[in-house]
């Protein structure tokens, strides 16, 4: 099957679980901070639902990070990929 997700959205994912581990916290441990269940937060990293802006904001919070710095980053690793992909 194929997924319906963009590559760019599926490494805004890979963003998302690495800044989790980073902050040294389980699926469960965002999940009590953001005050929903850990399926919650499992099924945004499995691809199974899709994050809003407004939960972006909440989990970027929850991990003590900026939303700003996640999508900046993003934004260099596409462009990256992409001047890669061209060559």
């Amino acid at each position: 099957m194929k997924s319906v997700f963009t590559k760019e959205y599926t490494k805004f994912v890979e963003f998302l679980i690495e800044a989790r581990k980073t902050a040294g916290l389980t699926q469960q441990e965002l999940a009590l901070k953001l005050k929903r269940p850990q399926s919650f937060v499992s099924k945004y990293e499995r691809g199974e639902r899709r994050l809003d802006v407004i939960e972006f904001l909440q989990v970027a919070k929850e991990m003590g990070l900026s939303a700003t710095n996640i999508v900046s980053d993003l934004e260099r690793d596409l462009a990256a990929s992409a001047e890669g992909d061209a060559a």
